[in-house]
């Protein structure tokens, strides 16, 4: 075919081109007539090729044809170049080349198609587990109900109807102040990880010192503010290390109130917030979050005395004698989550929780990443115990904050303790008054995190001219400003500002390269990184410095000295001046992290005049929606991010539109609306308080003998005592019996030294409770898997050993068995053992807590039996059981394994089972196995689930 040169050249290309092509192809846009964005991103990709001088027209050619064209088109021509051809023609390069561009793109689509069915797969079996899981549920639901999220999964709209709403003028704000300013509220804050104080904040300092100490600060600060709060405490970790400033070590520290015009008049009787320090951990020793997990019952210790003892303080000076307790307790990201569960439980109080950080979706974007195996990221991270702290923050909060509606679709729905379509489904039945079978999820609110704007004064900007304040005389120059011009060549160019800390996940890199690469960005804006404070690279953590490492050799790449600006040291008080230097000179600020969960830097950017690019992956698409102020980018895109700053350092009133539109709608992120709705959503919740009973006969414990720090005493002394039943039972029976008698004894010497005897003397003999609460340690003996001789013989010896120690009084002993309590008693009696030699007995598998007693009005009924049973455990285990549920589950459960077997291996033990135990027989041990274990029996309790031997 003479004079197809043309053609060779492109065949040529194809051929040369190979997996490139492919990768050109599987970047851009498949389908006919593919325009708008993908068109642009061609042609940018073209041009750059050109710019290069590495343009090649056949490489075009096939980018263009492969991406404009559908593959069904390509085979349509490439069936009539084959067609076509004459039969004397010899040359098939034309033919050739259709059927190679048609196979190239007929492998793109097939690609696309893989992956579409291998996430469609994935999403069906999901939503397979969801609809199983929702089986019980969805039937009692009436239209209306199904209605609301049957087909739009999507909060924004259920948000919008029921979202409160904002306080958008001062009158209203005042309203709302006299109205609860005769409240005297008392909220407790958690935070235990990060150098938390409240003025000169070492933001950035390393990755616990960032945005999250700083919002616990503001919002104590600004809730002790707020009328109708009498006290706020913000508890948090007491660090006295040589390495940190001594403040850290101070027990407390009160927090200046927020000076602000609304709060100062109508503020009312409060004792403000405190930042409260609670020594737990090394106390010499500043360590990161991720190894504080051991300690933490520790601080739940310190903090338990500290609610306590405010409590009855707060009590005598606004309570009329009675204490005050926390209206509600906030843990923040899952350490303080994990704690605030524990302390909720003890007190008995609403618990909120604020992740700030998920660890779900930490997980998903670092193995997304692909540089670290699962096994390796926990061990960096700790990552599963973390999650293991947000799922449990799951089922024991009331309330959940994030700062992003986000955050509730994306993030929280990773786990396995919320669902959305769930979470509305129980709404409703809790609407209805129907049952929701103990099946609990928290109520999700988004609240954006609030900011004090009061002293901030945005000057105005003169598009054609300089920046002045309101009464036009020039700004005097700043330090910090000194201190970051001189990295300039030019200093009047707008300034790129960007604010975070040099961790992987803030994604400077990618800004220095987009920054780096686009040459008009360059000869019109500087950049400047202000990654927190440090003084040698080499002293900082690994991943902070390898960061910040990066940042320099790209600098050094693309030679941007003269361009970009990073010093080493700022004040926290200086951030509100290098805000204002960014918008003196016209720039932008950037935020361009992988996902962040809120942005509050971009709102303090917005405050001071400043136009924002930011990622579209987290927090900022609200902000976006409210300030409408910048543009959003996708952070993994450089070329994106280039162009958005490009766009607004370029175009003037694009740059000053976006700008009026952040100051005009800021106010809209004030603390005080924040507070407002923060504390009316915390005023929906049924008040909880502690309910301990008190025994006014008995003898009271001093303070000195009072048994503080239990849990740590748990911690640093435990008990572990294993007795070989099978050595007894061989030759040297007595001989292995004294070895056991005599570790028992040096057990409870080492459990009673250094108690005082007296103290626990008689408490159970008039009074009508057990002196549980007298003794200084408990010993549970739980040893069902025994016969029942071995077992009489197990508590004798345990008794004996008791016996021969000097203060044996103030070791208590409990007996936790699966047996009902009639059991219990009847095999103690014929044991020659009393039931009084035991403080407590913890029977049916957890169900029932008995108090061995002699008073007849406490005897159970109708074999008056001596014990009494606590129906305040009763009351507690109640709480969110749904056992009629569980039971038609199991029985479900059952009938499906006994058609399996085809035989009746599991039947329902009706004599056994009692309100708060569900308990069932294995007929067939053979024909199961749990956990490698054969058992003829299993049960289930409300809050433990049981595999033994029945004895």
């Amino acid at each position: 075919m003479a004079g197809n040169d043309w053609i060779n050249s492109y065949l040529e290309a194809i051929l040369d081109a190979g997996g490139a092509a492919g990768e050109i192809s599987a970047a851009a846009g498949g389908g006919s007539g593919v325009e708008g964005a993908s068109g642009e991103k061609r042609d940018k990709s073209s041009l750059m090729l050109r710019e290069r001088g590495r343009f090649s027209p056949a490489r075009y050619f096939v980018e263009e044809v492969i991406s404009g064209f559908d593959e069904t088109d390509l085979y349509k021509t490439w069936v009539r170049t084959s067609a076509m051809r004459s039969p004397q023609e010899r040359n098939t390069r034309l033919e050739n080349m259709s059927w190679r561009i048609w196979n190239l793109a007929r492998k793109k689509k097939q690609i696309e198609g893989e992956e579409t069915s291998r996430l469609s797969k994935q999403r069906r079996e999901r939503e397979k587990a969801r609809q199983y899981a929702a089986a019980d549920f969805s039937e009692d639901l009436s239209e209306g109900e199904k209605g609301e999220n049957s087909n739009e999964p999507s909060i924004h709209d259920e948000r919008t109807r029921t979202r409160m709403p904002r306080i958008g003028s001062t009158d209203a704000i005042e309203a709302w102040t006299s109205q609860h300013k005769d409240k005297k509220l008392y909220i407790v804050l958690i935070s235990i990880h990060g150098l938390i104080r409240g003025e000169n904040m070492e933001l950035g300092r390393d990755s616990d010192t960032g945005g999250q100490v700083k919002y616990v600060v503001e919002l104590a600060r600004a809730l002790g503010s707020t009328p109708g709060v009498y006290r706020v405490d913000l508890l948090t970790r007491q660090i006295s290390a040589p390495d940190v400033d001594w403040s850290y070590g101070e027990p407390t520290e009160m927090l200046s109130p927020i000076c602000s015009e609304n709060f100062v008049h109508e503020m009312g009787e409060s004792s403000g917030a405190y930042i409260v320090r609670i020594p737990f951990g090394p106390r010499d020793k500043y360590i990161p979050k991720e190894h504080l997990w051991p300690y933490i019952q520790e601080f739940i210790d310190g903090a338990l005395v500290h609610i306590v003892q405010m409590s009855k303080v707060l009590g005598e000076q606004v309570g009329s004698g009675q204490p005050v307790w926390p209206v509600v307790i906030h843990g923040h990201y899952a350490d303080a989550g994990d704690s605030t569960a524990l302390l909720s439980g003890a007190l008995n109080v609403p618990m909120v929780f604020t992740g700030h950080s998920l660890g779900r979706d930490k997980l998903e974007q670092i193995l997304k990443q692909g540089r670290q195996t699962r096994d390796e990221i926990n061990a960096t991270y700790k990552i599963m115990r973390r999650i293991e702290a947000e799922e449990l923050c799951l089922d024991a909060s009331e309330i959940i904050i994030t700062s992003t509606r986000q955050e509730i679709e994306q993030q929280w729905g990773l786990y396995d303790g919320f669902d959305l379509t769930m979470a509305r489904k129980l709404r409703a039945r809790i609407k209805r008054g129907v049952s929701c079978f103990g099946r609990y999820m928290p109520r999700m609110i988004a609240i954006p995190p609030g900011m004090e704007f009061s002293h901030i004064a945005p000057h105005d900007v003169d598009l054609d001219g300089e920046e002045g304040n309101e009464d036009g005389s020039a700004s005097p120059d700043l330090p910090i400003w000194a201190d970051i011009m001189r990295f300039f060549s030019n200093p009047r160019k707008p300034m790129i500002l960007a604010l975070a800390r040099p961790d992987p996940k803030k994604n400077i890199t990618t800004l220095i390269k987009a920054f780096g690469e686009h040459r008009e960005l360059r000869n019109l804006a500087n950049l400047t990184l202000i990654m927190g404070n440090r003084d040698v690279i080499d002293e900082m953590s690994s991943t902070n410095a390898a960061v910040l490492t990066s940042v320099l050799k790209l600098i050094d790449k693309y030679d941007l000295y003269g361009q970009v600006a990073y010093p080493k040291h700022h004040k926290q008080s200086e951030v509100p001046d290098i805000y204002r230097l960014a918008a003196r000179t016209k720039g932008v600020f950037i935020n361009c992290a992988f996902i962040e969960p809120f942005g509050l830097t971009l709102i303090e950017a917005a405050a001071y005049g400043l136009p924002m690019v930011a990622t579209q992956n987290g927090g900022p698409v609200d902000i976006h929606r409210v300030l409408d102020n910048g543009i959003l980018v996708d952070p993994h895109n450089q070329n994106e991010i280039a162009e958005a700053l490009y766009k607004l350092v370029s175009d003037k009133h694009l740059w000053a539109q976006c700008r009026q539109n952040g100051l005009k709608n800021i106010h809209q992120f004030s603390w005080p609306e924040h507070c407002k709705n923060y504390l009316s959503r915390v005023g929906t919740l049924k008040p909880r308080h502690p309910r301990w009973q008190k025994n006014n006969d008995a003898t009271e414990i001093s303070e000195a003998d009072s048994p503080e720090d239990s849990l740590r005493d748990v911690h640093d002394i435990s008990l572990n005592l294993k007795l070989s039943l099978d050595s007894e039972k061989s030759g040297s029976k007595e001989g292995n019996s004294n070895i056991v008698r005599r570790h028992l004894e040096d057990a409870v010497q080492k459990l009673s030294g250094g108690v005082n005897a007296s103290s626990v003397e008689g408490l159970s003999e008039n009074g009508r409770w057990p002196s549980l609460r007298g003794r200084k340690h408990i010993i549970v003996i739980a040893v069902d898997s025994v016969q029942d001789a071995d077992f009489l013989q197990v508590v004798k010896n345990i008794f004996e050993a008791s016996s021969n120690g000097r203060l044996s009084c103030s070791v208590g002993f409990v007996l936790s068995t699966s047996k009902s309590i009639s059991e219990i008693h009847a095999l103690l009696i014929s044991g020659g053992i009393e039931t009084s030699d035991f403080d407590a007995f913890i029977c049916n598998s957890g169900s029932d807590l008995c108090y061995p007693s002699s008073s007849p009005e406490d005897m159970l009924s109708p074999a008056e039996l001596p014990f009494m049973v606590d129906l305040d455990y009763h009351s507690q285990i109640e709480y969110r059981w749904g056992g009629e549920g569980l039971r038609k589950t199991l029985i479900r459960w059952a009938a499906e394994k006994n058609n399996e077997s085809g035989q009746n291996v599991f039947v329902e033990d009706e004599e056994c089972s009692s309100t708060y135990c569900i308990s069932f027989k294995v007929t067939n041990t053979e024909a199961v196995c749990f956990f490698s274990l054969l058992v003829p029996s299993v049960k289930f309790s409300t809050d433990f689930f049981f595999i033994f031997s029945s004895c």
